[in-house]
This record gives structure tokens, sequence and C-alpha cells, in this order.
């Protein structure tokens, strides 16, 4: 195994803050132009899928995708999950690049891999994988544009493997960052902090509004060294603001765990009280929070070793089709989920991670009429730290997540039905 480069992360070592004298590097990314075809493999990146096209007449696999099958020129192809073993056949080292982003980055090291699915593909290279011939894993993950990359990984992890450049520009694990909670005073709040420092976040800023109501969980989160309680509304402009006037330029990490959830149809109760109460947190809030603390992210995107990285969401499967006992609701975090797109767009030049978690139910007081399976909040929190750590765009944590977006991808129109039976 080759040593640790300068400036990476070794096991168990902080890292070293930058000097606020010198002047932050402008963020680059990777050419993002892409193939309708392409765009393909970006979906399944995504989702973290090693997916190739398959052709459902002759059977081929191919590589890169095409609109026809090489083979039989069929247009009938599908993405199809794939085998992530592969053979390293020949590599090479780039010394030079002529894009600004790889120009940064080299040297680095590139190789032809035969896929065990049988198409060939050219990979970037962990610095531990084992040198041609040899055997590798191959992964597909998404890019600092976010765009599907193919990386070749050691057949077995290594100590401080993450550590590698090649995946700290691919994911965004939370170790020796500093993230914010939105709010924390709940129990998805405080497991979710409590998951970030097992993960090795070295600070965690626990978000919290009303300082009136007492909550239990907060007051377990204030006797943890690494966690700072910080008053935040984002229901309130002014608080927001003062919050990242405070911290916006240390967060490598956000996310927004603030939730307005009153459960009912749209017919039972009179007003517009409670609809607007779940807009004012779950859409404008997160939209008060994107125009004050998306400026510094972008700035610090290119801060090495550890930068500014992502941005997580956690909105609701409720977003894809609407749940009529949740009406208002649910059409609160569809509207968050559409802005969440647009954040993404805005991000996407700076090389920041936006992801969008899509629970079912949770476990809360908000669903207790909703019978189980439900969500725990330990489960949502470490799926939040799995999308992290593996640079994912799209979670679906959950038995009836995965239900349900398969069968919304299936037929939207069908499940509407179904919800509003």
């Amino acid at each position: 195994m080759s040593a640790s480069p300068p400036g990476s992360l070794g096991s168990g070592q902080r890292a070293k803050r930058r000097n606020p004298l010198v002047p932050l590097k402008p963020p680059s990314v990777p050419p993002s132009g892409r193939s309708r075809a392409a765009q393909g493999l970006t979906a399944a990146a995504a989702l973290g899928i090693l997916a190739l096209q398959r052709c459902e007449d002759c059977g081929a696999v191919q590589y890169p995708p095409r609109d026809a099958c090489v083979q039989c020129l069929s247009a009938k192809l599908r993405w199809r999950p794939m085998r992530v073993g592969g053979e390293l056949l020949s590599e090479t080292l780039i010394r030079h690049g002529q894009e600004l982003f790889f120009r940064h980055r080299a040297p680095f090291r590139a190789g032809l891999v035969r896929l065990d699915d049988g198409p060939s593909a050219i990979v970037a290279l962990h610095r531990d994988c084992e040198p041609a011939p040899s055997r590798l894993r191959v992964r597909l993950v998404l890019d600092k544009a976010g765009q599907a990359l193919m990386i070749g990984l050691p057949e077995k992890d290594t100590p401080d493997m993450a550590d590698d450049s090649l995946i700290r520009d691919t994911t965004c694990a939370p170790r020796a960052r500093k993230v914010l909670i939105t709010d924390a005073k709940t129990k998805l709040g405080r497991t979710m902090v409590e998951a970030l420092l097992a993960a090795g976040a070295e600070l965690v800023w626990a978000g919290f509004a009303a300082p009136w109501k007492p909550s239990p969980h907060l007051d377990a989160l204030g006797a943890l060294e690494p966690v700072t309680l910080v008053p935040l509304d984002v229901s309130d402009e002014t608080s927001v603001r003062e919050l990242a006037g405070s911290i916006g330029g240390k967060v490598d990490i956000l996310i927004n765990t603030a939730e307005y959830h009153r459960p009912g149809t749209i017919s039972s109760r009179p007003g517009v009280e409670t609809a607007r109460a779940e807009m004012e947190v779950n859409y404008f809030g997160l939209l008060r929070l994107t125009q004050a603390f998306s400026p510094a992210l972008k700035a610090r995107a290119a801060d090495a070793p550890v930068s500014s990285t992502a941005w997580v969401n956690i909105l609701s499967t409720r977003a894809l089709s609407n749940d009529p006992a949740h009406g208002t609701f649910s059409a609160s975090k569809a509207a968050a989920f559409s802005l969440t797109q647009a954040l993404r767009a805005d991000l996407q030049a700076s090389g920041i991670r936006v992801i969008n978690v899509f629970p079912g139910p949770i476990e809360d007081e908000w669903n207790a009429l909703v019978p189980p399976p439900k969500l725990s909040p330990a489960a949502l929190a470490k799926a939040v730290v799995d999308a992290l750590e593996r640079g994912l765009e799209d979670v679906y944590p959950g038995e009836i997540a995965k239900d349900l977006i398969a069968r919304f991808l299936e037929n939207p129109k069908a499940l509407e039905r179904e919800l509003s039976g």
C-alpha cells in the first residue's frame, strides 16, 4: 500500500484548518457535458448502483451507453445492475491535465478494466489498487460535477483508503468535518448528531428553536463536548441570517432536519393556518437556509483537505405522491423537493453535493396513527451517514420508501389512486 499523500487525513488525525489569511481557491469541477443516453449512468450513480445497458433482444451488455445495441442494433436497451468485479488489464499515470480540475489533481492513475459482465472501461484508479494485471472492485460514483464516474478500488479495504483524493472527491464523509443540524430538539435530531459523531465529525452545531420549550434530547446533546447548541428558527429570517453570519463560513455539511408536520385531510380543518405553518418551515425555511448558507458553502468548496462538501435535505416519500391523510404536509414537502432541485443546480458548479432523503413514515408523534412498519430515527440517521460516506444523491431508506419509489417509477398514476383509496 502506498503512503498517504501530503495533505491527506491519516487514521485518527484531525484535519489541519486553513490559514484564514490565505485566499480561498476558486472551486473547479470536471466537464459536465453528457449525452442523453449517458444520463442513465448518472441516475444509477446517484443511487450507488453499478448499472449498464443490456439489450432485451440479444442480451448483450454494453459500455459506453448508446442509443442502440452494438450487437443487433435493437433499441430495446434497459439499465440493469451489474456485478462489481473486474480485471485490471493495463494502467497509466496521467501527469498533466488540460482541464483545470484535472490539472490540480495530477498525477493520478487510470486503467483499462474488463468488467465481469463483459465490457471494458477506462476507470480512475485508487492509489491502493494492485498493479496490472490484478483483480479489483468497480464502483459507479458521482464526480464533483454531479456526473457518473467509474472508479476502481482494491479488492479488499485497506487502512486509510478513504483518505485517497479520489474518494474524497466523490464522497462527502463526515470524518474531520463540521456539521450543522438545523433542528436537534427531536429524537431524529439527537440521533442524527450521535450518528455523525460516531462517523468522526469534528464538531456538530445542534440547532434549536423555541428555547422556552424543554427537550430531553437537547439536554442530552448539550453534555457532549463536540456539540455546540445554537439558536436557529428556520421560520425566522433574522434567526437564520444571524447564525449564518456567525458560523456560515465554517460549515462543511448542512443537514436540514427542521420540519413542521400535522396530519389531516385538506377538508378536516378550517382555515389555512396549519398549511401556512408547514410551508413556513418545510419550504420557506429551506429557502431561507439556502439564501443564507449556500454562498459560504460555494466559496469553501475547494478548501482542501477539508472543504465544504454537502447539503442534506430530509424530505418524505409524500413529496413524490400526495398522501391525502397528510394532505398539506405532503404538498409542503413536494414544494421543498422542487426547491432542492433548484438548489442542486445552483451548487453543482461548485461541486457541493445535494442529497435528498425520502423516508417513509417515521416513528414520531405525528405518524402515531400510521400502521407499521415505520422507520426509526436511528435507521434514518444511519442512512444519512451512509449516503454521505458513499456520495449518493437520492436516498430511500426503509422498506416502505423502497416500495413507494418502485411503484412511483412504474406507474405514478396507479400510486396516486392507491394512496387516495
